[in-house]
């Protein structure tokens, strides 16, 4: 099976590097780091990574997988790579991302009328474009699944593991890369974490997150134009 990975200027490498440690454990499983170019990209916080394949070269996706990151504010509007992910997403069984990929899925218009996560600051965006926010680690909606900030990669990658292979695939995969956490501060999430802290948290980013509601607008704003232009033509037609 095919598992399609997106490379892009300032995804958040976690987002990519979680699951692609967990999927990589799988030898049922073929993963491809797909860019633009073969060149390498660099990451939100400065790790290069080396594509494997590129558009042109890239097989037909089992699986679709869409990071977040800094990054994601532009893909949202980059013709190439949403045209690149709608192709890759009608032949794939399973359409997934993690944070702020389910923007980017979003602005392809591949997650209309499904539930989906986000990252906690930029959960509510997804309503913009026709999507249902929720705010749980991991949603799955038919085959469509979604992981919330970051670090839910790693669970995210476990059930597409599970969903795929079986439970005890998951839960051997789970043990022997010891994945059992234990933070040692109880503020991982805006419902356990100090009031205080996630103000100041969502202030220091506010200028960017009214950045990236700005362009989710916008972008879901020329879907809803080009979905009635495409219906009123085929209104014509008939």
């Amino acid at each position: 099976m095919h598992v399609v990975m997106l490379v892009y200027p300032g995804l958040t490498q976690l987002d990519l590097t979680g699951p692609f440690e967990v999927l990589a454990r799988v030898p049922e499983l073929s993963l491809h780091l797909v860019a633009r170019t073969l060149d390498p990209v660099r990451a939100g916080g400065g790790l290069s990574l080396l594509p494997t394949a590129d558009f042109a070269g890239c097989p037909a996706a089992d699986i679709l997988f869409v990071p977040g990151g800094p990054g994601q504010i532009d893909l949202m509007e980059d013709a190439e790579t949403l045209a690149f992910l709608r192709l890759q997403a009608a032949g794939a069984s399973l359409v997934a991302s993690v944070c702020t990929g389910s923007l980017v899925l979003a602005a392809a218009g591949l997650l209309a009328g499904h539930r989906a996560t986000c990252h906690w600051l930029s959960l509510d965006q997804l309503a913009h474009f026709g999507v249902v926010p929720v705010r749980e680690r991991v949603v799955a909606d038919r085959d469509r699944i979604t992981g919330a900030g970051v670090t839910a990669g790693l669970d995210l990658a476990l059930a597409v593991v599970g969903r795929l292979f079986g439970d005890e695939r998951a839960r051997a995969v789970q043990l022997a890369m010891e994945y059992d956490p234990a933070p040692p501060y109880a503020s991982g999430s805006p419902g356990r974490a100090d009031p205080a802290l996630v103000e100041a948290v969502r202030a220091k980013s506010a200028a960017f997150q009214a950045k990236r509601d700005a362009v989710a607008r916008r972008v879901a704003e020329t879907l809803l134009r080009e979905e009635r232009a495409s219906r009123h033509v085929s209104e014509v037609a008939r």
